[in-house]
């Protein structure tokens, strides 16, 4: 039975820049497909978050540029407290999927790791094999 669920992930950034965010989402949106095994048609809709010391690029645009273009995306701030972590994105997918919820894959990398860490068990990530993946996915016109 297919039903509605969400998938969670997050990194960070050193330095409100757009090359960098734009990667940093690009990465970690491509590993919570990999996990996943997400199909864009599948995906209903996407929520990203920063925290608000970044403000060079929509993160979403990473989604648009590896092909999400018929899916809802929307960028937000994320709450402000005073002890959170800096420089961070966040992504909440909503994936229509026949998984149960223990089954779905929630990606927390780089200085994230730190916001979930019963969530973290992330397999080693040989980033340079996910940046070609990346690269084959990625459209020119966006």
């Amino acid at each position: 039975m297919m039903v509605c669920r969400g998938v969670r992930g997050a990194t960070t950034v050193d330095t409100d820049d757009r090359d960098e965010i734009l990667k940093a989402t690009t990465q970690l949106l491509a590993l919570m497909i990999r996990r996943n095994e997400i199909q864009t048609v599948d995906v209903a809709s996407a929520i990203f978050t920063v925290t608000k010391d970044l403000q060079s690029e929509f993160p979403a645009l990473a989604a648009r540029q590896l092909g999400w273009l018929e899916v809802p995306l929307l960028c937000s701030y994320e709450v402000s407290v005073e002890r959170s972590l800096p420089r961070c994105i966040r992504i909440l997918l909503h994936w229509n999927t026949d998984r149960a919820q223990s089954e779905i894959h929630h990606v927390y990398i780089r200085d994230a790791v730190k916001l979930r860490p019963d969530l973290n068990v992330l397999p080693s990530v040989d980033f340079e094999e996910l940046e070609q993946w990346i690269q084959e996915h990625l459209r020119d016109d966006c």
